[in-house]
């Protein structure tokens, strides 16, 4: 959904020429905190390492996806203990056989180097509980456990310090062996006990006390409280101040964002990041009888993964599932070092690299930058041998393919610069980088431009440049987040501008910091400067609420279409079921249904307007929502405080006629979900007049803004109804 459009409040002026520009723009558009911030050094030194090990290695490895004779292929085979359905005895009996006498953690380290990662990430503990490493708070561990009787983890972050790479761990906030934990459930975001937190509190601690610098500490699953994820980000900074935790802590509470499994995003994230990718979908831990597909094509597949990861301005990891033996498969071997073999020739376009800064795709590879040059990966032999960079200014230097002697041609033309490749220079055996080099600095255009003129333009954030993070209480619950929306204008002309900012009761009790021009003022979202919203409410006819579910489901996403739905018809598709009428539900009244964990409802109610016009409305919801108008998105929001209900208020811009209002109402931590759809609510605005800027012809004009004061870096924005307005104070000459 568009947000607030407002051009002239009534409280402020009855004049109604302006009364009705307030509704034509209304038409138009109807079309806790995170403490102890990280060493800047240390954060700079961890985003730009780019490339990391990741190791699955435990108990599970022994048993190598099989279980009494029997291939386990359902789920990954890490979670074999789940997925087979193991007994939590007979599983730890698996422990007398488990002796990787062939794990030798020099080789692996060297290995890493040799395949130019620069740190290593390994499981102390999964969520079966087995710990790799001397643990003083349980004998389920290697050494007390298994014939093997070594600490894992003392020799490789020895190892690691030895041939200079840095140490991490991955630890798992769940636990199938810990008797106080919850048990095995189907989803693994299961809530942390009392108990088990400090269970958990006492083993981090010693991994962070035992095992030297620890550059990053990737929990995982689990969904603990905002205080419990606190209290133990807390503890890590404590006992390692510059020790990096990753965003599976939960609540936001995390130092980087980790995607999803094997994710590669395509948009800018505003954070630190991180894309973790497994040698094959199906899984982490080693599987004796994996299919494998040519070693050539998965080199170039995970070439590409890093190469695509550097150019959107994230950290690779990478990684290897070891054998029960522990010695690594040979498959992934021979890939990391050649993987490593290409990056001693191209490595300078990966390590301590900036994104791509023209933020358009192209279809020969991608682009790192660094200093004054920037490197062109070629993955795709480019049309004729022609690279065309749009809108690049500044000085030509040279180009040549990385690591070759080889010259290409280089040319500034007013659209940009073109690069001519040689012909011998092909990417049929391998993946080449060609460097640009700009001795006096460069500049690309902007992204989405934006010209303003004699006429007022209004920015809600629809359309605007987006930086995004993630938000939500654990891996379930999260959906991704907007933490930044930035626009460039290009004024027609030198001219004064006013600024008004428009808002609701969405917005009200947040500040944003505003950037307008080269000045950037903290914006509180107030009650002061209310007016009426120009619509009336009564005119509209609402039909009783129809209801779909339950349904199995994730806090994003839906299972069908919501634009034009047939309230008549089974939904999603001819297999479903027909929308209920709950003809007892009244407007603004709370219900209550019945739900478990990952459990969605769909509210639908069909509104008649005999106008065109924007109304608020109040919807009500439990652990999360999604509101859409017509198969619109318009809202998404969370419960990070899991409270009992949140209200939030949409401005809907009703096309005259039929409009479809469709809520999903999402349920994980409640026994119920409540639900409600309010239309009889103050149909009030607010607007706050900001200073006027100044806008020189020819120089582009930065607009942006994020929130002020944000609990954690990784927070939504939420500011679905607000609008920027900018009009000339007068017509330019």
């Amino acid at each position: 959904m568009i947000p607030f459009p407002v051009q002239i409040v009534n409280s402020f002026n009855n004049d109604m020429k302006k009364i009705k520009g307030f509704i034509a723009l209304c038409l138009l558009f109807a079309s806790g905190k995170a403490s102890a911030q990280i060493d800047s050094a240390a954060l700079q030194q961890w985003k730009d390492q780019k490339f990391s090990m990741f190791i699955h290695f435990g108990m599970y490895s022994q048993l190598g996806g099989v279980w009494d004779g029997k291939n386990i292929s359902r789920g990954l085979s890490e979670q074999i203990q789940a997925h087979a359905g193991i007994y939590s005895d007979t599983y730890a009996h698996v422990a007398n056989s488990f002796n990787p006498t062939k794990w030798n953690p020099d080789s692996i380290a060297l290995l890493a180097k040799a395949a130019g990662m620069r740190s290593i990430v390994i499981t102390s503990k999964h969520h079966d509980g087995f710990s790799m490493y001397n643990t003083a708070y349980s004998d389920f561990d290697v050494v007390d456990a298994t014939p093997y009787k070594k600490d894992i983890l003392k020799g490789l972050s020895e190892a690691c310090a030895k041939h200079g790479l840095r140490f991490a761990l991955y630890f798992s906030l769940i636990d199938w062996h810990f008797p106080q934990a919850m048990p095995i459930s189907s989803h693994n975001s299961d809530f942390i006990t009392p108990e088990h937190h400090e269970f958990n509190k006492k083993q981090v601690t010693e991994l962070l006390t035992n095992y030297g610098p620890v550059s990053e500490l990737w929990f995982d699953m689990g969904s603990m409280s905002v205080a419990q994820s606190q209290e133990m980000r807390d503890l890590v900074h404590r006992l390692q101040p510059n020790c990096m935790i990753g965003s599976r802590i939960g609540n936001n509470r995390g130092d980087f964002d980790v995607m999803g499994d094997n994710q590669e995003p395509d948009y800018a994230i505003g954070v630190p990041w991180q894309s973790p990718a497994s040698f094959f979908d199906e899984t982490w831990g080693y599987r004796s009888w994996q299919v494998r597909v040519p070693a050539n094509e998965k080199y170039h597949e995970k070439l590409t993964s890093l190469i695509r990861v550097a150019s959107r301005g994230g950290n690779f990891l990478l990684n290897i599932g070891p054998k029960g033996d522990g010695s690594v498969v040979p498959y992934e071997d021979s890939i990391l070092r050649r993987m490593g073999a290409w990056l001693t020739k191209n490595g300078e376009a990966i390590y301590s690299t900036q994104p791509d800064p023209f933020h358009v795709p192209f279809n020969w590879g991608s682009i790192t930058t660094k200093n004054n040059k920037i490197y062109l990966h070629i993955m795709r032999q480019p049309e004729n041998n022609t690279i065309v960079l749009p809108g690049l200014k500044g000085t030509v230097g040279k180009s040549f393919v990385l690591g070759d002697n080889i010259k290409c041609k280089a040319t500034a033309t007013p659209d940009g610069v073109t690069i001519v490749i040689p012909k011998e220079v092909t990417v049929l055996e391998d993946f080449k980088v060609v460097v640009l080099e700009m001795p006096k600095g460069f500049t690309v255009p902007p992204v989405n431009v934006k010209a303003i003129n004699n006429q007022p333009i209004w920015l809600n954030g629809a359309d605007a440049f987006k930086f995004y993070s993630s938000t939500g209480n654990d891996y379930n619950t999260r959906y991704q987040s907007t933490i930044k929306n930035a626009y460039t204008l290009a004024p027609a002309a030198t001219n004064e501008y006013t600024a008004k900012l428009y808002y609701s009761a969405e917005e009200i009790g947040k500040s944003i910091d505003l950037q307008l021009g080269n000045k950037t003022e903290t914006i509180q979202f107030d009650t002061t400067g209310k007016f009426l919203l120009p619509n009336n409410v009564a005119q509209l006819k609402l039909s009783p609420i129809y209801l779909q579910g339950p349904l199995y489901s994730g806090i994003t996403g839906t299972h069908g279409s919501l634009e034009n739905v047939d309230i008549n018809k089974p939904w999603p598709n001819a297999n479903g079921k027909t929308w209920v009428p709950k003809a007892e539900w009244q407007n603004g009244q709370i219900a209550e249904l019945q739900a478990g964990p990952l459990t969605a409802y769909y509210a639908m109610q069909i509104v008649e307007s005999p106008i065109e016009q924007s109304v608020l409305v109040k919807v009500t919801s439990g652990d999360g929502v999604i509101v859409f108008l017509n198969g619109q998105q318009a809202l998404i929001g969370n419960n990070l405080a899991k409270k009992e209900s949140v209200d939030h208020y949409i401005l809907l811009h009703l096309v005259k006629g039929t409009n479809q209002l469709a809520v999903k109402f999402f349920n994980n931590f409640q026994k119920k979900i409540v639900a409600n759809i309010d239309f009889n609510i103050p149909q009030v605005g607010y607007v706050k007049t900001l200073p006027n800027v100044n806008m020189q012809h020819q120089q582009y004009f930065p607009v942006n803004w994020k929130l002020a004061h944000a609990d954690t870096p990784h927070e939504d924005l939420g500011l679905v109804n607000m609008v920027l307005e900018i009009a000339p104070v007068k017509a330019a000459q």
